[in-house]
């Protein structure tokens, strides 16, 4: 019979609590476009979007997963934009952002240094090659596309929007992510992924109709 060591639980349990705090934003978002009828960037999603991305920095390091080490680096800095269009960054105390900040880097750096092995394993020994690789980066950069399609929408409106196709985008990516966490046995991504693609797909309509709507 499979059995998971303490250490792995301990892994997969962080990994799982940055998931939560993930869908927590997801729901929480839900619920404010149901009430409202149209898709709705509230504060908080960014700000658990924040949380979550550098916890779940820390599980792809225990993890060796350069895949998420890559998408969640840039998801980061991301987040910490669209707290900016938000208005919410600027009051994060000074010496709060500045830790903040460079945090994704400042943990690779200290795992270069502390556990030079593991950091070769993630960074040299990562067959980019491999078709489960390919695909699970293809999703990972999906995911952090949404992210830029979603940062130039918001830029010219000057504040922060989720566009239909920051859903759509994010429906399709989820599909290649939990092909990937099944290849790769990650159950986090794979619980994840597979109930974020309803999310995903309920706001795919809410912007849709909401579009439709405004043509009128």
């Amino acid at each position: 019979m499979f059995q998971l060591s303490p250490h792995d639980l301990a892994i997969y349990a962080l990994g799982f609590f940055a998931q939560s705090l993930f869908g927590t934003r997801i729901l929480i978002q839900w619920i404010k476009s149901e009430r409202e009828g149209r898709v709705v960037s509230p504060t908080v999603f960014w700000i658990l979007s924040l949380t979550a991305s550098f916890l779940f920095l820390i599980y792809g390091v225990l993890r060796h997963d350069a895949v998420i080490l890559f998408g969640q680096t840039i998801s980061f800095y991301i987040y910490i934009r669209n707290l900016q269009l938000k208005g919410f960054w600027v009051r994060i105390p000074r010496l709060i952002r500045i830790v903040i900040s460079p945090l994704p880097f400042a943990l690779l750096g200290w795992m270069a240094v502390m556990h030079p092995q593991s950091f070769h394993t993630i960074v040299g020994k990562t067959n980019f090659a491999d078709a489960i690789i390919v695909i699970g980066t293809i999703g990972q950069l999906l995911l952090n596309f949404r992210y830029f399609y979603q940062w130039y929408f918001s830029e010219r409106a000057n504040e922060s929007l989720l566009p239909l196709g920051f859903w759509l985008i994010s429906a399709f990516a989820s599909v290649l992510v939990v092909y990937y966490a099944i290849n790769r046995h990650d159950p986090v991504l794979l619980v994840s992924q597979s109930m974020g693609f309803v999310a995903y797909a309920r706001n795919s309509y809410l912007a849709w109709r909401s579009r439709e709507v405004s043509s009128q």
